[in-house]
């Protein structure tokens, strides 16, 4: 028999590759953390010669989700900043709030908080923007999720870099000292384009068309930002060359016919943030338009200081719920196509759909378990139905990366959660004694 390090067993698996294909009774096998083989549970059994077996009887299988956008270290800011406005959100609450705290130590605490998250319900790779990447590769490496880190890059002074060339210059060592890793990957992370000149925009795009390093980027969020003085974003962002496969646009909420055919012929990626959306009041993202276009959409929870959590389940379900009720007469999008934008599309998005994404030999073995054998998901009929319109992250039971076991049995295996609420609690205490005083 071929030895193997673990096979997993299950009820249910849906693999993402082929689209909407749900197998029954059927297992994968998993050796030097990569999958090896997926197929019926007794054909798997007997060829291979498991140092770990796992059976989960009444569980479905699927790749990790793939949280395509997100501010890790905001999850300190849970709640800190409820405005209903995004201008007054930002530039009264969130901006005055991280000026004050932002350094190293909160950025290390509020990312293993968010992996903490992330991980329980059921997310085993996540990108990120925000400032002091470098801590936030540390703390993604050290607990063994995946990450895609951004290096942020601004006009204005930080108290991570005081300018824009600074921000280059340190990304680039980040990413130097990365380059290989099989968890943490880089992006080029330009905040928005507003926020930068086209100086900045078009060596930003010469660095990702050098390095082939994906540029993710709010893109479009308020209505003021479709536009750039007289000329659209979209269009702008097309002249400065920065529309390709290799950009991945969070929100992208108020577009019109014009910018999403440009952004198709250029094959760019939408992320789709419904809850962050509506919660700061910015709109409702055309997904049904972007999907008319072939356009590859991913989804992402966007910060927890405007989610207010990282739940990718909630996600998908709120994105789906959004798109039935405002185009329900032509929409063509199921279940099965939210499972795919919350895996095998955000991968493709941060340029790892080679590697992650579905369940298919090769591929890096990320995988989640959900258990069905609860009161609110029975009786089964549709399991992809069941887990985007009924599962919550309470039924994740199980989360691989790389093919080690980081959610077991519903408990963390490498992260200790009385420690890590503990700091949050700290620095709760921290920011509200000085909000009060």
């Amino acid at each position: 028999m071929d030895k193997i390090d673990t096979l997993i067993r299950a009820r249910w698996l849906i693999p993402i590759e082929p689209f909407g294909r749900v197998l029954e009774h059927h297992a994968i096998a998993i050796r030097a953390g990569r999958i090896v083989a997926v197929g019926p549970a007794e054909d798997l059994t007997r060829t291979f010669d498991a140092e770990h077996l796992i059976d989960r009887p009444h569980h479905v299988l699927l790749p990790g989700f793939v949280n395509a956008h997100t501010h890790a270290a905001m999850t300190l800011l849970r709640g800190a900043a409820e405005s209903a406005s995004t201008e007054r959100w930002l530039r009264v609450q969130v901006w005055p709030l991280e000026k004050r705290w932002v350094d190293a130590e909160y950025v290390r605490d509020g990312t293993q908080l968010a992996i903490a998250d992330m991980l329980t319900s059921g997310t085993t790779c996540f990108a990120d923007m925000h400032l002091f990447p470098e801590i936030v590769a540390q703390t993604a490496a050290e607990a063994q999720i995946r990450a895609c880190v951004g290096l942020p890059v601004l006009d204005q002074p930080t108290v991570w870099a005081g300018s824009a060339g600074e921000c280059l210059e340190k990304g680039l060592r980040l990413h130097d000292d990365y380059r290989g890793d099989p968890l943490v990957t880089t992006s080029l992370a330009p905040y928005a384009p507003w926020a930068l000149a086209d100086e900045t925009l078009e060596r930003v795009r010469r660095l990702a068309d050098e390095l082939e390093l994906p540029v993710t980027m709010h893109v479009n969020e308020t209505p003021a930002e479709a536009l750039h003085g007289e000329e659209r974003t979209i269009a702008r962002l097309e002249r400065l060359g920065l529309l390709s496969p290799l950009l991945c646009a969070a929100h992208m909420i108020h577009v019109d016919e014009t910018d999403i055919d440009a952004c198709a012929r250029a094959g760019v990626s939408i992320v789709h943030c419904p809850q962050s959306n509506l919660k700061l009041g910015n709109g409702i993202a055309p997904v049904a338009r972007f999907s008319g276009h072939d356009l590859n959409i991913a989804v992402g929870t966007d910060g927890a200081a405007s989610n207010n959590d990282l739940d990718m389940l909630d996600e998908i379900r709120t994105g789906a719920l959004l798109a039935r009720a405002l185009h329900s007469a032509h929409m063509g999008l199921d279940a099965h196509h939210w499972l795919r934008f919350a895996t095998l599309n955000g991968a493709r998005a941060l340029g790892l759909g080679d590697s992650i994404g579905s369940l298919t030999p090769g591929k890096w073995a990320d995988v989640c378990c959900l258990d069905l054998a609860r009161p609110h998901t029975q009786p089964v009929y549709d399991v992809a139905a069941q887990i985007v319109f009924a599962a919550s992250r309470d039924q994740v039971t199980d989360v691989w990366v790389a093919g080690r076991a980081l959610v077991s049995e519903s408990r963390l295996t490498r992260l200790d959660p009385a420690d890590i609420i503990a700091r949050a609690e700290r620095w709760r205490d921290r920011i509200a004694g000085v909000r009060s005083a």
